[in-house]
């Protein structure tokens, strides 16, 4: 046994802040996705495999949106009806400087794992037309839309976030210019 191979794993972890976080992130499409491939191999029954399907994806919708969002990216966001029946976007991100400390691994794994899985939901589609299986596109269709609508919440906060640090910038800009010729009157 290598000494140096516990210290190649330890590295390995210390590039994600959160690593278990990281996993359940991946863990929970992955299960989604091999259990709805390889599940014709086992059961017989459309209505199976589609329960268990969505179950799986809709779990996987939860904890992105929920729990792996706020820890690897420091994102949240969340959809209401206000009074006047109105689809109204919320948003909630960490604050400027614990946004900058995010690790950088972490996000990339967030977001890229977020596309490649719809860019399977969509391969899988096409699989699905080409076999003429229109039943098994409606499975389909549910999976992509819980995984779209993460990645249309997050990529809408990710921006409103961005428009908040930039608000947040120029208020400390024109905050510290003002201080600064205050100051510079107060002199003389």
């Amino acid at each position: 046994m290598d000494g140096n191979h516990g210290i190649e794993i330890e590295e390995t972890v210390e590039n994600y802040a959160n690593p278990r976080t990281c996993f359940f992130h991946v863990m929970f499409k992955a299960t989604a996705l091999v259990f709805y491939i390889l599940s014709t191999l086992f059961f017989k029954n459309f209505v199976v495999i589609f329960v268990i399907t969505v179950v799986l994806c809709a779990l996987d919708f939860w904890v992105v949106k929920n729990v792996s969002g706020r820890i690897l990216v420091g994102l949240r966001w969340w959809n209401e009806i206000d009074e006047a029946g109105e689809s109204v976007w919320k948003f909630e991100c960490l604050d400027q400087q614990s946004l900058a400390r995010m690790n950088k691994n972490d996000s990339w794994l967030f977001w890229w794992t977020m596309y490649l899985n719809a860019g399977a939901w969509v391969f899988l589609g096409i699989f699905s037309l080409i076999r003429f299986q229109a039943d098994y596109l409606l499975v389909i269709g549910v999976c992509l839309s819980l995984s779209i609508a993460n990645i249309v919440g997050f990529t809408k906060c990710r921006k409103d976030a961005q428009k908040q640090l930039q608000q947040f910038a120029q208020q400390t800009i024109a905050s510290h210019v003002t201080s600064t010729i205050q100051s510079a009157f107060t002199i003389v």
